[in-house]
Formats: C-alpha cells, sequence, structure tokens
C-alpha cells in the first residue's frame, strides 16, 4: 500500500509540473502574441561567441554581427546588420526581400545569383547575396521567433522574472546552422548540440529573450566548436518608423 501511495504521489507531481510548465509557456507565447499585435517596433540583437568562434551569420540567433531591426505589422522589415567596419541594409517581406549591395539595390534573387563576393562585409569569403536569400527563406522577426522557440524549449521554469529553459536537440541543431537549406545544398554537419532559451516579459508583452547554443560543427572540410549567445532586445513599440527605399521596395516584390 505504501508503494502504491508512493507511485500515486510521483504520478500527481509530474502531471503537476507539466501543468506549471504548459502555463508558463502559455505566458511567454502571448507575450510574444502581445508584442506581434503592436503596429511597429524595433530590435538590437547582439552576439557573443566565447573564444571567437561563431560561424554561421544572418539573424534569427544563428550568428554573424550586431544587427538593428525595425518591423511594421503587415508589412516591411528594415536591417542594418554590422559586420567589422561594414553595414548591410536589407529589407524583407514575407518569402521577399532587397540587400544593398555596392550601393545598389537587388531582389535576393538577383543578389543569389550575380556572385558579388564583395561590397558590404559578408564575410567567411561567401557571397553574401546568396547567403542573404537563405536569410530570407528562414527570417522570423523577435515576436515570431520567440513563439518558434517556446515551442523548442524542452520545459520551462520561472525565477527573477525571467522564463528559461533547455532547447531540445534538434532545436539547438537548426539554430547552430542557418535552418532548412534551399536549392539542394548540403548543409553543415552538427554533433553535440545542445542550448537553452530566457524570455523576458515586461507588463505581459515580451521585452527581450536570449539564446546560447553550443556544437561541433563541420561545413566545407572546416571544424570548429562553437559557443554563442545571441541576445535580442525590443524597444520603441508602437514608436517606430519603418522608411523603405523605393528601389529596395520594388526590388523585394520581385
Amino acid at each position: 500500500m505504501k508503494s502504491l501511495n508512493l507511485l500515486i504521489t510521483a504520478m500527481v507531481l509530474s502531471v503537476a509540473v507539466r501543468a506549471a510548465d504548459v502555463s508558463l509557456k502559455d505566458e511567454v507565447t502571448a507575450a510574444a502574441k502581445k508584442l506581434a499585435d503592436q503596429p511597429n517596433y524595433s530590435w538590437k540583437q547582439s552576439v557573443e561567441n566565447a573564444g571567437g568562434n561563431g560561424g554561421g551569420g544572418g539573424g534569427g540567433g544563428r550568428g554573424g554581427g550586431p544587427v538593428d531591426g525595425r518591423i511594421e505589422k503587415g508589412g516591411f522589415a528594415f536591417l542594418i546588420s554590422t559586420r567589422g567596419e561594414n553595414k548591410v541594409e536589407s529589407v524583407i517581406k514575407g518569402t521577399k526581400g532587397a540587400i544593398k549591395l555596392e550601393g545598389s539595390w537587388k531582389s535576393a534573387a538577383e543578389a543569389a545569383g550575380d556572385g558579388t563576393g564583395g561590397g558590404g562585409g559578408g564575410g567567411g569569403g561567401q557571397n553574401p547575396g546568396r547567403f542573404f536569400s537563405r536569410t530570407v527563406a528562414n527570417f522570423k522577426a523577435p515576436a515570431e521567433q520567440a513563439e518558434y522557440l517556446v515551442g523548442q524549449a524542452t520545459e520551462l521554469k520561472k525565477a527573477d522574472g525571467a522564463y528559461s529553459g533547455p532547447l531540445s536537440k534538434d532545436g539547438a541543431k537548426e539554430l547552430l546552422t542557418m535552418g532548412p537549406r534551399g536549392g539542394g545544398g548540403e548543409g553543415p554537419t552538427v554533433t553535440e548540440a545542445k542550448g537553452s532559451v530566457t524570455f523576458w516579459v515586461k507588463d505581459g508583452q515580451l521585452a527581450k529573450y536570449a539564446i546560447k547554443v553550443q556544437g561541433h560543427v563541420s561545413f566545407n572540410n572546416n571544424d570548429r566548436d562553437v559557443d554563442r549567445t545571441t541576445t535580442v532586445e525590443i524597444k520603441d513599440v508602437g514608436t517606430t518608423k519603418v522608411e523603405v527605399p523605393e528601389e529596395a521596395a520594388k526590388k523585394a516584390s520581385l
């Protein structure tokens, strides 16, 4: 009888823990949805690579340098990415986008196919236009990405006003790379992937989140250990203005 009581108690506690986790995930999801419902907002993304190895690049928690972003609900996202002394401007709307290379705006398709290797600090010797086309395909604005991350967290706990928990292995692996790759190209091989995510909510709305991922990445005969923390801070909610150059808007519609 004692063993049965212990078993029942354990089952009750397990159900209670799962229910609490679902409740916390619902709270963060609601906070992200509240941000997504705002007419506009800005964000600042910063990346810290332990040991100097980050790999990858681009937005969405996948490496690269600092990014300043602005977005309007149902409209364009305008991004300024910094790599060293170079700044690259780009706009994204839905599954299309445009990037400014060597002083000219080009659609993602044009940039991916023109072989441009300079003009904007793509880094790593890769074609920044081709890299941008993958960025467009995988782009998630902070509110959307936060919802995705909630789904990738195996559990969430709340302490000191922050919601945090480990990422699933598959979630950490995807964040260590650029996600799904079009064109049939082989992506990086990732082993020992792990990660965690932390969310901060203010007045029921997403205010900040941080993603930490670690793993061993092999790509094009290059092996490296990655230990990267990406932090995204939301600001200027409801007061952000997104001004997209006419040529950029035209190119982004192609």
